[in-house]
């Protein structure tokens, strides 16, 4: 049967989801668990997609196939026990036999934290990004606005980006939460390209410090040149907030 989960993690000790040689990675240390469950059989995770080294997850999705017959309560008791501290189980359920953590997305959201305090809180360094000079919230929300949309989004992604099939993708929202001096970007669309939030995190960041006018963004976007946008912010700011599937995909047969 297949089953289907919803973790959150803090990334800061891993090197990332994925599993890699000789590295503490998301993915190896519920793969790990799901072994021992399994009396020493391989049982392999599928995530929605992948987060790099430092980047948080709230809501990350996953599946993976098992013959055991065990409740969802039951499966999230039990991974949460054995998992370390920095991973956490939020949800079990068993779903259809096709459905498919990473193919059937249907879109995400991400959050990146900034705090703009005068002074840094070295507390909370791994999980947001700090920025002394203030910022112009107000010129970084008129950019959010020109990058909702369909558009190439090539100048927000990593020059050394093996993305297969073309680069243009939808932003359905995108906009400032702002509490204080605390901002998080919020963004929504069907599929983001490597490091794309952070490439325009790190451009809201110029616009917001005066470096940049908001104006920007369109004349980045038409060059469809990594060179022509802002630095790629750090990663501990970035959390993959929540992943959207089609409607039903999931659900068993004869389930409402």
């Amino acid at each position: 049967m297949r089953m289907k989960a919803i973790i959150s993690y803090d990334g800061t000790q891993f090197s990332g989801y994925q599993v890699q040689p000789n590295k503490r990675t998301v993915q190896a240390a519920i793969e790990s668990v799901l072994q021992k469950m399994h009396k020493g059989e391989l049982v392999r995770v599928t995530a929605s997609g992948r987060t790099d080294q430092g980047v948080h997850a709230v809501g990350q999705v996953l599946h993976f196939d098992t013959p055991l017959e065990i409740p969802s309560d039951g499966w999230k008791r039990a991974l949460n026990t054995m998992l370390p501290a920095d991973i956490e189980v939020r949800y079990v359920e068993q779903v259809s036999d096709q459905f498919h953590a990473r193919f059937d997305v249907d879109g995400k959201e991400y959050r990146y934290f900034l705090s703009n305090e005068p002074e840094r809180d070295l507390f909370k360094r791994h999980y947001q990004h700090h920025v002394r000079e203030r910022l112009d919230t107000d010129a970084m929300e008129k950019a959010c606005q020109l990058l909702i949309g369909t558009h190439d989004f090539t100048s927000f992604c990593a020059a050394n980006s093996n993305v297969k099939g073309d680069k243009i993708r939808t932003i359905h929202h995108a906009s400032l939460i702002k509490d204080g001096a605390q901002i998080a970007f919020q963004v929504r669309g069907n599929g983001f390209l490597y490091n794309m939030v952070r490439i325009i995190v790190g451009t809201l960041i110029e616009i917001g410090t005066g470096k940049r006018a908001a104006e920007d963004i369109v004349t980045i976007i038409d060059a469809k040149d990594r060179g022509n946008a802002g630095h790629t912010a750090p990663a501990q700011g970035l959390y993959l907030w929540k992943v959207d599937y089609k409607t039903n995909v999931d659900k068993l047969p004869n389930h409402p």
